[in-house]
């Protein structure tokens, strides 16, 4: 997921960006999240692009952009000076989150590969955990649930098996693609 740090009108923001679909962002700007969609047409900067961010069009337009220099950006009718910070790969860890549980999902991603895997179909937050390892399951069983643009996605087995690892946890982040359990 990339953050980045954006300065709008000398105002520092915090902005992470999840792809949900094709066109589709969900887009965190500090507490708040936002679903951004992009217009029809093809994103040219010298033309106005269209967003539709939480139901509503806006035409913004951007001149070059250079990382780490001040731009002017229009939405609508009006001017903001816009700055993009350097932006992190992953977020930084606040002081109540331990530094191993990140260190114990990372191998998950690898894993991806591993028969009977089952992996997210989208970025979003693990809400539910519905099993443990050592469960047998059947086939369509809910085994986790993802919060996604504020929607809840039950993730259920593809197949019937025995639970043999679990990469997450309730309240853990996860990106498209990530492997969640793996069923044998």
């Amino acid at each position: 997921m990339p953050v980045y740090n954006v300065v709008v009108d000398d105002k520092p923001r915090r902005v992470e960006v999840f792809r949900i679909g094709d066109r589709s962002f969900s887009v965190k700007v500090g507490d708040k999240t936002l679903e951004v969609q992009l217009g029809d047409q093809e994103a040219d900067l010298k033309n106005p692009i269209s967003l539709k961010i939480d139901g509503k069009m806006f035409r913004v337009d951007l001149p070059s952009i250079e990382r780490e220099k001040p731009f002017p950006t229009k939405v609508e009718e009006v001017t903001f000076k816009t700055e993009i910070k350097p932006a992190q790969t992953r977020p930084i860890l606040s002081s109540f989150e331990p530094s191993v549980q990140a260190r114990a999902r990372k191998p998950s991603t690898q894993k991806q590969a591993v028969e009977g895997a089952v992996t997210a179909p989208m970025t979003g937050k693990i809400i539910a955990v519905r099993v443990k390892k050592g469960d047998q399951v059947k086939q369509g069983q809910v085994l986790c649930v993802i919060e996604a643009m504020k929607m809840e996605n039950e993730i259920t087995a593809p197949k019937a098996g025995v639970v043999q690892e679990i990469s997450v946890s309730e309240g853990s982040p996860v990106s498209e693609g990530e492997v969640l359990l793996v069923i044998g």
